[in-house]
């Protein structure tokens, strides 16, 4: 899974032209993430990932038969091309840490990413705009001999795994579709003079439509895990508070100045 705010610059790992490549790997410093502001979680991550984040889902494209494709995502800010989850750096500069316990599985595998090659084919792929890619420093991705060594042999398995997860999170999305429960969601914060400010873009699980689900839907869904994978996302939904006091911290001039009251015609 390729994201453009992250994956900058991703190339299909060759050993002919990456024989020498080494990647400094983990990643400490996570200001390449400074501009993604959520990140997909698959639904085997909820139970960790909604003690950190808010879980809600968005329409990511569209199914064979034309319907929305569902993706639940971590959100990370409140703005446009904001992570509030990034340590500020002090002094500017220096390497922004990861503030949470818990990193969704895509950041887990960075700079690492799977990228289509063509219609059939898949192919690991690294992001060459990290400054951790290089010849110099760090764990090679290849033997001698061309074969994969060992970090590109653990990523491979990470991602195949993650593309399985994606695949059935997919399922869970199209099923939560069918069962018409999912509705805009907006989130009203009071800044510190009284004003509002409002998220939405995202998708929540309906609670009144879900109380009134017939018995056996239910009871399929609680087979299934979907019907746990639900109660997790509305548990994550109080967060959003928590993002918000975040993004006053951070940012109180730019809070102030949306709070301002409007100059008078």
């Amino acid at each position: 899974m390729i994201n453009p705010h992250l994956h900058r610059q991703p190339v299909p790992l060759e050993p002919q032209k990456h024989g020498q490549l080494k990647i400094a790997f983990p990643v400490t410093d996570w200001s390449v993430a400074s501009r993604l502001n959520a990140v997909f979680v698959a639904a085997t991550e909820f139970s960790d990932a909604c003690k950190e984040f808010p879980i809600v889902f968005v329409r990511a494209g569209r199914e064979a038969d034309g319907r929305d494709q569902i993706a639940p995502i971590a959100v990370l800010g409140v703005g446009s091309e904001q992570n509030l989850y990034l340590t500020e750096p002090a002094p500017p500069g220096q390497p922004q840490a990861w503030r949470a316990a818990y990193k969704p599985a895509v950041l887990q595998a960075y700079p690492f990413c799977i990228g289509r090659v063509d219609e059939q084919r898949f192919a690991v792929c690294v992001d060459m705009s990290w400054p951790g890619a290089g010849n110099e420093i760090g764990q090679p991705l290849f033997t001698p001999e061309g074969q994969p060594a060992e970090l590109l042999k653990a990523m491979q398995q990470h991602l195949e795994v993650l593309e399985g997860e994606i695949q059935a999170t997919r399922n869970f999305g199209r099923r939560l579709l069918e069962l018409d429960l999912l509705r805009d969601m907006r989130f009203d914060a009071t800044l510190p003079n009284g004003r509002q400010h409002s998220v939405d873009g995202f998708l929540t699980v309906d609670a009144e439509k879900a109380q009134v689900l017939p018995d056996n839907v239910l009871g399929e869904l609680h087979r299934n895990g979907m019907l746990g994978l639900i109660q997790l996302h509305w548990a994550s939904l109080g967060l959003m508070r928590r993002l918000m006091e975040w993004h006053v911290q951070r940012n109180p001039v730019q809070a102030a100045a949306a709070a301002a009251p409007a100059p008078a015609a």
